[in-house]
């Protein structure tokens, strides 16, 4: 019994030894301190072949003023007459020379009335010549009724004609002056027909040429707005012609900069659309302020250039002061996906910092943010280069 006891005592100490030895073990390797690696030396291929500093100065404040392109000389095309449109012979962007038909209009009920107009001035006319014959009737009648009065009057006087004879042929005579006046209104009458006939008619084939609608001057047609079968109604306009090749900015300048934009002010236009910058004068400004926008409406002139067309939207920009900005050459700026940064110079290793460009100014790039200024950058081959 004793055996035993003095046996699971030994097996019972030699575990606490061995449990003893491996935390040891165990302590001795956690205590262990893993060696760092050598610092990583810049590889030359990494050293920039150029570099640039961002500089920071003072850049003129710009205000914008949005608008739209429009040109100089435009002409409306309207009808003069109310009628169905039965042609449109141009369309949008088409070069028209003067005279150029340009819309037609249905002319059938224009015919029939410069028709009737001609038959209603033709019986006019008749009535005229029957008149002009029933007044020489009625003079020639007159003059023998005023001629045997006359006589008879000079017999009365001498006893050879009795006082009632002398008398009928009074009568006959007043009636026949009577008749002569008669067939003088109804000559007038017929005169007057004759002339508002011959205005009819006039109007009539006036009319009739206005359906045939051509170009007033040499352009191109920027506009159309009535389509075959559409009613033209007069003053209400059908084509927009552009009758120059100028054209100029018209935008709505608020009213608290308007000491800046006086007329003669020499400003630039961008055209965003194109990708471009254009100089422009001031030529016209609008005397009145819109009381809702509180914006004046200012026409900028543009030079000529390609791709431009009317109704482009375009901005104004409009020096305000100045203000400080931190600029960056473009060989500075890195574009990774959708983030554009610049490797900058930092103790003697150089590390990417993200950045948020904004305009160019002077051949450089704006830094609105990432950049205090004075840093020194590494420059790409190609701008926005990677």
């Amino acid at each position: 019994m004793r055996n035993a006891s003095r046996f699971s005592a030994v097996s019972w100490s030699r575990s606490w030894a061995v449990c003893l030895l491996l935390l040891a073990l165990g302590l001795a390797a956690c205590g262990e301190t893993p060696e760092r690696p050598e610092p990583h030396a810049p590889s030359v291929l990494e050293q920039p072949l150029e570099t640039a500093f961002a500089e920071r100065r003072l850049v003129p404040v710009i205000e914008t003023a949005v608008g739209a392109v429009r040109p100089k000389t435009e002409i409306s095309v309207a009808s003069q007459v109310m009628g169905r449109v039965a042609l449109v012979a141009v369309r949008p962007g088409q070069r028209v020379e003067k005279g150029q038909p340009l819309v037609e209009l249905d002319a059938d009920e224009f015919v029939a009335r410069a028709e009737a107009s001609a038959q209603a001035l033709a019986g006019a006319r008749a009535g005229l010549g029957q008149a002009e014959q029933a007044v020489a009737a009625a003079r020639a009648q007159a003059d023998k009724a005023r001629s045997t009065f006359e006589r008879l009057r000079a017999l009365h006087q001498q006893g050879a004609v009795a006082a009632e004879e002398m008398e009928r042929a009074r009568r006959d005579m007043l009636q026949a002056e009577a008749s002569l006046a008669q067939a003088r209104e109804g000559y007038s009458q017929a005169a007057s027909a004759v002339r508002q006939s011959e205005n009819l008619t006039r109007e009539a084939r006036i009319n009739q040429g206005y359906t045939r609608i051509d170009a007033p001057e040499a352009g191109e047609v920027v506009r159309r707005m009535i389509e075959p079968g559409d009613m033209a109604v007069p003053g209400r306009p059908l084509l927009l012609l552009q009758t120059g090749g100028a054209f100029w900015l018209e935008a709505a300048v608020r009213e608290g900069l308007m000491a800046r934009v006086p007329l003669g002010a020499r400003l630039t236009v961008a055209i965003d659309a194109l990708g471009m910058e254009l100089p422009g004068v001031v030529e016209e400004i609008v005397p009145s302020a819109d009381p809702a926008t509180r914006t004046v409406i200012v026409r900028v002139s543009l030079p000529p250039a390609p791709g431009i067309y009317q109704g482009m939207f375009g901005r104004l920009l409009i020096p305000a002061g100045e203000r400080e900005a931190v600029l960056a050459p473009a060989r500075a700026l890195r574009r990774v996906g959708q983030l554009v940064t610049v490797r900058v110079a930092d103790d003697g290793d150089w590390r990417d910092i993200t950045v948020r460009p904004g305009r160019e100014i002077d051949g450089l790039i704006e830094i609105q943010a990432g950049l205090s200024g004075g840093e020194t950058l590494a420059l790409t081959d190609t701008a926005h280069g990677g």
